[in-house]
Protein backbone atom coordinates (compact mmCIF):
# COMPACT_ATOMS: atom_id res chain seq x y z
CA UNK A 1 0.00 0.00 0.00
CA UNK A 2 0.84 3.45 -0.32
CA UNK A 3 2.77 5.19 2.95
CA UNK A 4 0.95 8.03 4.18
CA UNK A 5 3.20 10.52 2.33
CA UNK A 6 2.75 9.25 -0.86
CA UNK A 7 -0.70 9.74 -0.52
CA UNK A 8 -0.51 13.10 0.90
CA UNK A 9 2.34 13.92 -1.87
CA UNK A 10 -1.14 12.19 -4.63
CA UNK A 11 -3.80 14.44 -2.88
CA UNK A 12 -1.30 17.38 -3.22
CA UNK A 13 -0.80 16.59 -7.45
CA UNK A 14 -4.27 16.42 -7.46
CA UNK A 15 -5.74 19.48 -5.92
CA UNK A 16 -3.48 21.34 -7.52
CA UNK A 17 -4.08 20.00 -11.21
CA UNK A 18 -0.47 18.41 -11.86
CA UNK A 19 -0.97 15.48 -13.32
CA UNK A 20 1.68 12.97 -12.78
CA UNK A 21 1.00 9.80 -14.70
CA UNK A 22 2.38 11.85 -17.91
CA UNK A 23 6.13 11.49 -17.32
CA UNK A 24 8.34 9.00 -18.54
CA UNK A 25 9.44 7.41 -15.67
CA UNK A 26 5.72 6.25 -15.02
CA UNK A 27 5.38 5.02 -18.67
CA UNK A 28 5.48 0.91 -17.52
CA UNK A 29 3.33 2.06 -14.44
CA UNK A 30 0.50 -0.29 -15.35
CA UNK A 31 2.62 -3.24 -15.44
CA UNK A 32 4.89 -2.54 -12.70
CA UNK A 33 1.87 -2.28 -10.28
CA UNK A 34 1.11 -5.82 -10.43
CA UNK A 35 4.82 -7.46 -11.37
CA UNK A 36 6.95 -5.19 -9.16
CA UNK A 37 5.01 -4.66 -5.73
CA UNK A 38 6.77 -3.75 -2.87
CA UNK A 39 6.37 -6.33 -0.06
CA UNK A 40 6.33 -5.48 3.59
CA UNK A 41 9.41 -6.85 5.62
CA UNK A 42 9.46 -7.97 9.43
CA UNK A 43 6.99 -6.03 11.80
CA UNK A 44 6.11 -2.38 10.65
CA UNK A 45 3.01 0.13 12.24
CA UNK A 46 2.06 3.25 11.07
CA UNK A 47 0.12 5.86 12.93
CA UNK A 48 -0.82 9.68 10.92
CA UNK A 49 -2.96 12.39 12.19
CA UNK A 50 -4.04 15.17 10.20
CA UNK A 51 -5.12 17.87 12.71
CA UNK A 52 -5.90 20.24 9.94
CA UNK A 53 -6.39 20.25 6.21
CA UNK A 54 -2.42 21.95 6.15
CA UNK A 55 -0.44 20.14 8.57
CA UNK A 56 0.04 16.56 9.29
CA UNK A 57 2.29 13.99 11.57
CA UNK A 58 3.06 10.57 10.41
CA UNK A 59 5.00 8.23 12.45
CA UNK A 60 6.08 4.28 11.90
CA UNK A 61 7.97 1.68 13.98
CA UNK A 62 9.69 -1.57 12.80
CA UNK A 63 9.69 -4.21 15.60
CA UNK A 64 10.99 -6.67 13.35
CA UNK A 65 13.75 -7.82 12.69
CA UNK A 66 15.26 -4.70 14.18
CA UNK A 67 13.45 -2.39 16.53
CA UNK A 68 13.54 1.35 14.50
CA UNK A 69 11.53 4.22 13.55
CA UNK A 70 10.78 7.48 11.96
CA UNK A 71 8.83 10.67 12.62
CA UNK A 72 7.79 12.80 10.02
CA UNK A 73 5.38 16.00 9.06
CA UNK A 74 4.06 17.37 6.13
CA UNK A 75 2.92 21.17 5.11
CA UNK A 76 1.07 22.75 2.27
CA UNK A 77 0.00 25.63 0.89
CA UNK A 78 -3.71 24.46 -0.22
CA UNK A 79 -6.03 22.29 1.20
CA UNK A 80 -6.32 18.87 0.87
CA UNK A 81 -9.30 16.93 1.34
CA UNK A 82 -7.49 13.57 3.14
CA UNK A 83 -9.86 10.90 4.07
CA UNK A 84 -8.99 8.59 7.36
CA UNK A 85 -8.13 4.83 7.19
CA UNK A 86 -11.88 4.09 8.14
CA UNK A 87 -13.36 6.16 5.06
CA UNK A 88 -10.47 6.61 2.61
CA UNK A 89 -11.38 4.57 -0.81
CA UNK A 90 -9.73 1.52 -0.82
CA UNK A 91 -8.26 1.95 -4.07
CA UNK A 92 -6.56 5.17 -4.09
CA UNK A 93 -4.45 3.59 -1.42
CA UNK A 94 -3.33 0.82 -3.87
CA UNK A 95 -0.68 0.95 -6.50
CA UNK A 96 -3.09 -0.74 -9.26
CA UNK A 97 -3.00 -2.23 -12.95
CA UNK A 98 -4.99 1.41 -14.20
CA UNK A 99 -5.75 2.65 -18.17
CA UNK A 100 -5.12 6.43 -17.40
CA UNK A 101 -7.06 8.99 -18.74
CA UNK A 102 -6.16 10.55 -22.18
CA UNK A 103 -3.09 13.24 -21.42
CA UNK A 104 -4.21 16.93 -20.79
CA UNK A 105 -2.36 20.08 -19.98
CA UNK A 106 -2.01 21.15 -16.21
CA UNK A 107 -4.63 23.12 -14.34
CA UNK A 108 -3.03 26.63 -12.89
CA UNK A 109 -4.30 28.43 -10.09
CA UNK A 110 -6.53 31.22 -10.71
CA UNK A 111 -5.08 34.22 -10.51
CA UNK A 112 -5.93 36.96 -7.40
CA UNK A 113 -5.57 40.78 -8.33
CA UNK A 114 -5.84 43.52 -5.95
CA UNK A 115 -4.69 47.48 -6.64
CA UNK A 116 -3.22 45.98 -9.79
CA UNK A 117 -1.46 44.36 -8.45
CA UNK A 118 -1.00 39.99 -8.44
CA UNK A 119 -1.17 38.69 -4.71
CA UNK A 120 -1.65 35.24 -5.16
CA UNK A 121 1.39 33.08 -4.22
CA UNK A 122 2.50 29.86 -5.52
CA UNK A 123 1.13 25.99 -4.06
CA UNK A 124 4.02 24.34 -2.61
CA UNK A 125 4.59 20.98 -0.17
CA UNK A 126 7.03 20.49 2.35
CA UNK A 127 8.02 16.81 3.65
CA UNK A 128 10.36 15.98 6.63
CA UNK A 129 11.55 12.89 8.31
CA UNK A 130 14.09 11.96 10.38
CA UNK A 131 14.67 8.31 11.16
CA UNK A 132 15.34 7.01 14.98
CA UNK A 133 18.27 5.36 16.30
CA UNK A 134 20.43 6.78 12.89
CA UNK A 135 19.16 9.96 12.78
CA UNK A 136 19.04 10.29 9.24
CA UNK A 137 16.75 12.67 7.88
CA UNK A 138 14.71 13.24 4.76
CA UNK A 139 13.20 16.42 2.99
CA UNK A 140 11.24 17.12 0.06
CA UNK A 141 10.10 20.30 -1.01
CA UNK A 142 7.37 20.84 -4.25
CA UNK A 143 6.55 24.13 -6.12
CA UNK A 144 4.40 25.33 -8.75
CA UNK A 145 6.56 27.76 -10.72
CA UNK A 146 3.88 28.11 -13.69
CA UNK A 147 1.11 26.45 -15.41
CA UNK A 148 2.88 23.72 -16.80
CA UNK A 149 6.63 24.00 -14.63
CA UNK A 150 7.04 21.78 -11.35
CA UNK A 151 10.04 21.99 -9.38
CA UNK A 152 11.02 19.55 -6.44
CA UNK A 153 14.06 19.39 -4.40
CA UNK A 154 14.41 16.08 -2.43
CA UNK A 155 17.38 15.96 0.00
CA UNK A 156 19.06 13.16 2.55
CA UNK A 157 21.09 14.01 5.32
CA UNK A 158 23.26 11.22 7.37
CA UNK A 159 25.00 12.11 10.17
CA UNK A 160 28.97 11.85 9.50
CA UNK A 161 29.54 8.97 12.18
CA UNK A 162 26.34 6.74 10.53
CA UNK A 163 28.30 8.02 7.20
CA UNK A 164 31.48 6.68 8.15
CA UNK A 165 30.11 3.09 9.15
CA UNK A 166 28.16 3.07 6.01
CA UNK A 167 31.08 4.01 3.55
CA UNK A 168 33.39 1.86 5.43
CA UNK A 169 31.11 -0.91 5.01
CA UNK A 170 29.94 -0.51 1.61
CA UNK A 171 33.84 0.05 1.03
CA UNK A 172 34.66 -3.27 2.27
CA UNK A 173 32.06 -4.70 -0.01
CA UNK A 174 33.17 -3.25 -2.84
CA UNK A 175 36.58 -3.79 -2.29
CA UNK A 176 35.52 -7.83 -2.56
CA UNK A 177 33.64 -7.20 -6.16
CA UNK A 178 36.24 -4.82 -7.44
CA UNK A 179 34.54 -1.81 -7.61
CA UNK A 180 34.89 1.96 -6.59
CA UNK A 181 34.34 3.56 -3.11
CA UNK A 182 33.01 6.76 -4.10
CA UNK A 183 29.81 6.58 -2.14
CA UNK A 184 28.35 9.20 0.25
CA UNK A 185 24.95 8.70 1.72
CA UNK A 186 24.24 12.10 1.60
CA UNK A 187 22.51 14.07 -1.58
CA UNK A 188 20.29 16.51 -2.85
CA UNK A 189 18.49 15.66 -6.05
CA UNK A 190 16.38 18.76 -7.99
CA UNK A 191 14.60 18.15 -10.78
CA UNK A 192 12.17 20.33 -12.67
CA UNK A 193 9.15 19.26 -14.83
CA UNK A 194 7.24 21.40 -17.87
CA UNK A 195 4.40 19.20 -19.15
CA UNK A 196 2.40 20.89 -21.80
CA UNK A 197 -0.25 17.49 -22.39
CA UNK A 198 1.23 16.39 -25.58
CA UNK A 199 4.88 16.73 -24.58
CA UNK A 200 6.28 16.37 -21.14
CA UNK A 201 10.14 16.51 -20.36
CA UNK A 202 11.59 16.24 -17.13
CA UNK A 203 15.74 17.71 -16.35
CA UNK A 204 17.18 16.28 -13.09
CA UNK A 205 20.83 16.86 -11.31
CA UNK A 206 21.75 14.16 -8.68
CA UNK A 207 24.79 16.11 -6.11
CA UNK A 208 26.23 12.88 -4.89
CA UNK A 209 27.51 11.69 -8.35
CA UNK A 210 27.23 14.85 -10.16
CA UNK A 211 24.85 12.93 -12.69
CA UNK A 212 22.21 15.25 -15.05
CA UNK A 213 19.49 13.44 -16.65
CA UNK A 214 16.96 14.60 -19.16
CA UNK A 215 13.78 12.84 -19.88
CA UNK A 216 11.19 13.64 -22.34
CA UNK A 217 7.78 11.63 -23.21
CA UNK A 218 5.35 12.34 -26.19
CA UNK A 219 1.82 11.62 -26.50
CA UNK A 220 0.17 11.33 -29.89
CA UNK A 221 -3.45 12.08 -30.61
CA UNK A 222 -5.86 13.94 -28.86
CA UNK A 223 -5.65 15.98 -25.34
CA UNK A 224 -8.42 15.22 -23.18
CA UNK A 225 -8.76 19.14 -23.16
CA UNK A 226 -9.59 19.20 -26.87
CA UNK A 227 -12.50 17.45 -26.88
CA UNK A 228 -10.87 13.90 -27.94
CA UNK A 229 -11.28 10.27 -26.29
CA UNK A 230 -12.43 10.87 -22.89
CA UNK A 231 -14.17 14.42 -23.32
CA UNK A 232 -18.02 15.08 -23.80
CA UNK A 233 -18.81 11.64 -24.24
CA UNK A 234 -21.45 12.34 -27.05
CA UNK A 235 -21.56 9.66 -29.87
CA UNK A 236 -22.43 10.31 -33.64
CA UNK A 237 -26.23 9.86 -34.63
CA UNK A 238 -26.80 6.94 -37.25
CA UNK A 239 -28.72 7.56 -40.04
CA UNK A 240 -31.61 5.33 -40.91
CA UNK A 241 -29.70 3.01 -43.56
CA UNK A 242 -26.35 3.10 -42.25
CA UNK A 243 -25.39 -0.41 -41.30
CA UNK A 244 -22.78 -0.91 -38.47
CA UNK A 245 -18.85 -1.00 -39.15
CA UNK A 246 -16.84 -4.11 -38.99
CA UNK A 247 -13.68 -2.95 -36.86
CA UNK A 248 -11.47 -5.15 -35.26
CA UNK A 249 -8.39 -4.59 -33.03
CA UNK A 250 -8.34 -2.35 -29.69
CA UNK A 251 -8.43 1.49 -29.94
CA UNK A 252 -5.66 3.07 -28.55
CA UNK A 253 -3.20 5.87 -28.60
CA UNK A 254 0.65 5.77 -28.17
CA UNK A 255 3.26 7.61 -25.98
CA UNK A 256 6.78 7.79 -27.01
CA UNK A 257 9.88 8.40 -24.67
CA UNK A 258 13.68 8.59 -24.18
CA UNK A 259 15.85 9.53 -21.50
CA UNK A 260 19.59 10.45 -21.40
CA UNK A 261 21.58 10.85 -18.32
CA UNK A 262 25.67 11.43 -17.49
CA UNK A 263 27.80 11.48 -14.77
CA UNK A 264 30.19 13.35 -14.21
CA UNK A 265 31.97 11.38 -11.26
CA UNK A 266 32.49 8.18 -13.05
CA UNK A 267 32.72 9.34 -16.29
CA UNK A 268 29.72 7.78 -17.77
CA UNK A 269 26.37 7.85 -18.79
CA UNK A 270 23.44 6.09 -20.54
CA UNK A 271 20.27 6.26 -22.82
CA UNK A 272 17.05 4.31 -22.78
CA UNK A 273 14.10 4.43 -24.99
CA UNK A 274 10.61 3.02 -24.95
CA UNK A 275 6.95 3.00 -26.44
CA UNK A 276 3.60 2.32 -24.52
CA UNK A 277 0.27 1.51 -26.33
CA UNK A 278 -2.60 1.87 -24.65
CA UNK A 279 -6.42 1.38 -24.94
CA UNK A 280 -9.52 4.21 -25.30
CA UNK A 281 -11.18 4.65 -21.78
CA UNK A 282 -14.81 4.71 -22.51
CA UNK A 283 -16.42 7.94 -23.66
CA UNK A 284 -16.94 9.40 -19.79
CA UNK A 285 -15.57 12.21 -17.62
CA UNK A 286 -12.10 12.25 -17.00
CA UNK A 287 -11.31 10.52 -13.69
CA UNK A 288 -9.59 13.59 -12.45
CA UNK A 289 -13.38 14.97 -12.57
CA UNK A 290 -15.09 12.80 -10.29
CA UNK A 291 -14.57 12.88 -6.68
CA UNK A 292 -12.42 9.78 -4.93
CA UNK A 293 -15.14 10.07 -2.16
CA UNK A 294 -17.29 8.28 -5.15
CA UNK A 295 -18.25 5.18 -4.66
CA UNK A 296 -16.96 2.37 -5.99
CA UNK A 297 -16.74 2.34 -9.58
CA UNK A 298 -16.56 -1.44 -10.24
CA UNK A 299 -19.65 -1.72 -7.57
CA UNK A 300 -22.72 -1.79 -10.06
CA UNK A 301 -22.41 -4.39 -12.48
CA UNK A 302 -20.11 -6.75 -13.76
CA UNK A 303 -20.59 -6.52 -17.30
CA UNK A 304 -17.95 -5.79 -20.03
CA UNK A 305 -16.52 -3.01 -21.50
CA UNK A 306 -16.14 -2.43 -24.88
CA UNK A 307 -13.08 -2.97 -25.12
CA UNK A 308 -10.44 -4.96 -22.38
CA UNK A 309 -8.67 -2.03 -20.86
CA UNK A 310 -4.88 -3.39 -21.84
CA UNK A 311 -1.17 -1.80 -21.74
CA UNK A 312 1.48 -2.77 -23.86
CA UNK A 313 5.00 -1.62 -22.89
CA UNK A 314 8.26 -1.76 -24.67
CA UNK A 315 12.02 0.17 -23.21
CA UNK A 316 15.32 -0.60 -24.25
CA UNK A 317 18.55 0.46 -23.55
CA UNK A 318 21.10 0.52 -25.76
CA UNK A 319 24.02 0.51 -23.98
CA UNK A 320 23.09 -1.92 -21.13
CA UNK A 321 21.32 -4.20 -24.26
CA UNK A 322 18.48 -4.48 -22.00
CA UNK A 323 14.98 -5.33 -23.62
CA UNK A 324 11.81 -5.36 -21.79
CA UNK A 325 8.35 -6.11 -23.07
CA UNK A 326 5.45 -6.45 -20.87
CA UNK A 327 1.33 -6.69 -21.57
CA UNK A 328 -1.21 -5.89 -18.86
CA UNK A 329 -4.89 -6.56 -19.34
CA UNK A 330 -7.91 -6.86 -16.86
CA UNK A 331 -9.77 -10.01 -18.50
CA UNK A 332 -12.93 -9.26 -15.80
CA UNK A 333 -14.68 -7.01 -13.55
CA UNK A 334 -12.16 -7.95 -10.93
CA UNK A 335 -9.05 -9.77 -12.50
CA UNK A 336 -5.97 -8.14 -14.18
CA UNK A 337 -2.97 -10.27 -15.43
CA UNK A 338 0.61 -9.02 -16.80
CA UNK A 339 3.32 -10.96 -18.20
CA UNK A 340 6.64 -9.23 -19.15
CA UNK A 341 9.91 -10.92 -20.64
CA UNK A 342 13.04 -9.09 -20.08
CA UNK A 343 16.28 -10.05 -22.48
CA UNK A 344 19.71 -8.83 -23.12
CA UNK A 345 21.02 -8.76 -26.15
CA UNK A 346 24.25 -9.10 -25.14
CA UNK A 347 24.26 -12.07 -23.17
CA UNK A 348 21.19 -13.80 -23.85
CA UNK A 349 20.04 -13.45 -20.46
CA UNK A 350 16.52 -14.18 -20.19
CA UNK A 351 13.10 -13.71 -17.58
CA UNK A 352 9.92 -13.92 -17.89
CA UNK A 353 7.54 -12.85 -14.78
CA UNK A 354 3.90 -13.24 -14.84
CA UNK A 355 1.69 -11.88 -12.59
CA UNK A 356 -2.13 -11.52 -11.49
CA UNK A 357 -4.30 -8.64 -9.23
CA UNK A 358 -7.20 -9.79 -7.89
CA UNK A 359 -10.11 -7.63 -6.02
CA UNK A 360 -11.73 -9.12 -3.44
CA UNK A 361 -15.31 -7.62 -2.57
CA UNK A 362 -17.95 -7.78 -0.15
CA UNK A 363 -22.00 -7.03 -0.72
CA UNK A 364 -23.35 -4.28 0.96
CA UNK A 365 -27.38 -4.82 2.17
CA UNK A 366 -29.86 -2.08 0.89
CA UNK A 367 -30.93 -0.96 -2.60
CA UNK A 368 -28.69 1.41 -4.74
CA UNK A 369 -30.25 4.57 -5.02
CA UNK A 370 -32.02 5.82 -8.07
CA UNK A 371 -30.47 8.77 -10.04
CA UNK A 372 -32.54 11.68 -8.67
CA UNK A 373 -34.65 13.32 -11.15
CA UNK A 374 -34.03 10.96 -13.53
CA UNK A 375 -37.35 9.05 -15.38
CA UNK A 376 -36.82 5.50 -15.20
CA UNK A 377 -36.95 5.20 -18.51
CA UNK A 378 -34.31 6.78 -18.99
CA UNK A 379 -31.72 4.93 -16.41
CA UNK A 380 -29.48 1.92 -18.14
CA UNK A 381 -27.25 -0.01 -16.47
CA UNK A 382 -25.26 -0.42 -19.48
CA UNK A 383 -21.08 0.28 -18.23
CA UNK A 384 -18.97 3.11 -18.79
CA UNK A 385 -15.39 3.58 -17.19
CA UNK A 386 -13.64 6.28 -15.40
CA UNK A 387 -9.95 4.47 -15.64
CA UNK A 388 -11.99 1.62 -17.02
CA UNK A 389 -13.91 1.54 -13.66
CA UNK A 390 -18.03 0.83 -14.21
CA UNK A 391 -20.34 3.53 -13.50
CA UNK A 392 -24.14 4.20 -14.29
CA UNK A 393 -24.43 6.53 -17.65
CA UNK A 394 -27.67 8.24 -18.56
CA UNK A 395 -28.70 6.74 -22.06
CA UNK A 396 -32.65 6.78 -23.65
CA UNK A 397 -33.52 3.37 -23.92
CA UNK A 398 -36.97 1.78 -24.40
CA UNK A 399 -39.48 2.01 -22.09
CA UNK A 400 -39.44 -0.41 -19.46
CA UNK A 401 -41.37 -3.69 -19.85
CA UNK A 402 -44.22 -3.83 -16.53
CA UNK A 403 -43.28 -4.95 -13.14
CA UNK A 404 -40.30 -3.40 -10.97
CA UNK A 405 -37.17 -3.57 -12.10
CA UNK A 406 -34.84 -3.55 -8.61
CA UNK A 407 -30.55 -3.45 -9.43
CA UNK A 408 -28.04 -5.27 -7.98
CA UNK A 409 -26.64 -4.82 -4.80
CA UNK A 410 -23.93 -2.52 -4.63
CA UNK A 411 -20.41 -4.10 -3.70
CA UNK A 412 -17.54 -2.88 -1.47
CA UNK A 413 -13.84 -3.42 -2.25
CA UNK A 414 -12.75 -5.53 0.81
CA UNK A 415 -9.24 -5.98 -0.30
CA UNK A 416 -6.65 -7.05 -3.24
CA UNK A 417 -4.95 -10.14 -3.45
CA UNK A 418 -1.67 -9.90 -5.62
CA UNK A 419 0.81 -12.70 -6.66
CA UNK A 420 3.82 -13.16 -8.98
CA UNK A 421 6.21 -16.09 -10.06
CA UNK A 422 9.15 -15.77 -12.59
CA UNK A 423 11.34 -17.94 -13.82
CA UNK A 424 14.49 -16.76 -11.37
CA UNK A 425 11.99 -19.00 -9.21
CA UNK A 426 10.56 -16.65 -6.96
CA UNK A 427 7.32 -17.03 -6.06
CA UNK A 428 5.86 -13.46 -3.70
CA UNK A 429 2.35 -13.57 -2.99
CA UNK A 430 0.35 -10.13 -1.16
CA UNK A 431 -2.92 -9.53 0.38
CA UNK A 432 -3.89 -6.44 1.13
CA UNK A 433 -6.95 -5.13 3.21
CA UNK A 434 -8.65 -2.97 5.47
CA UNK A 435 -9.74 -4.50 9.34
CA UNK A 436 -12.13 -1.98 10.71
CA UNK A 437 -10.42 0.75 10.48
CA UNK A 438 -7.06 0.28 9.74
CA UNK A 439 -5.29 -1.04 6.55
CA UNK A 440 -3.07 -4.13 6.85
CA UNK A 441 -0.96 -5.68 3.93
CA UNK A 442 0.49 -9.31 4.36
CA UNK A 443 2.99 -10.71 2.01
CA UNK A 444 5.62 -13.59 1.56
CA UNK A 445 8.62 -14.32 -0.79
CA UNK A 446 9.76 -18.13 -1.19
CA UNK A 447 12.54 -19.57 -3.48
CA UNK A 448 11.13 -22.78 -4.70
CA UNK A 449 15.02 -23.69 -5.84
CA UNK A 450 16.36 -23.53 -2.25
CA UNK A 451 14.61 -26.82 -0.47
CA UNK A 452 16.12 -26.16 3.07
CA UNK A 453 14.79 -22.70 3.47
CA UNK A 454 12.20 -21.86 0.96
CA UNK A 455 10.38 -18.72 2.52
CA UNK A 456 12.99 -15.50 1.78
CA UNK A 457 10.87 -13.13 3.63
CA UNK A 458 7.35 -12.31 4.91
CA UNK A 459 6.17 -9.32 7.12
CA UNK A 460 3.16 -7.88 8.00
CA UNK A 461 2.58 -4.02 7.79
CA UNK A 462 -0.55 -2.01 9.58
CA UNK A 463 -1.24 1.71 8.86
CA UNK A 464 -3.94 4.13 10.84
CA UNK A 465 -4.33 7.71 10.42
CA UNK A 466 -6.93 9.67 11.23
CA UNK A 467 -8.45 13.10 9.87
CA UNK A 468 -9.14 16.51 12.01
Amino acid sequence: MHPFASYVLRSYYQATGWNEDNLYSNLTRSSTAILDFTLPRGLQFNISKSPNSLFRTTYSMNALPSLNGSVGYIFTSCDLDVKGSNSVRFKDMIDRFKVYDAPRRPEGREEVWQGGERVDTRDYLLYGRIYVPTARLDALYSTRLSRSVQLSIAGISTPPTQARSLASGQTQRQQRQGGSSQADPSNVMVSLQHDTGRWCSEYSWSANDGMWGARVLHNFGRLADDGGESGSGRERVKRVDEEDAMEGGLKGRFSAGAEVYFSAREKSGGVSTGLRFTTLPDATPPSFQVPSSAPDAASTLGIAPSQPPTTLTATYNPIMGHLSTAYAARVSRDLSLCSRFDFNIYSYESEWTMGAEWWMRRGSKGKEKEEPGVPQGLVSTHPALVNHETVTTLVTIAPPSPGPQSSPPAEEVQGVVKARVSTNTEVAIMWESRLRNALFSLGVVSDLSNRSKPIRSMGLEIAYFSSG
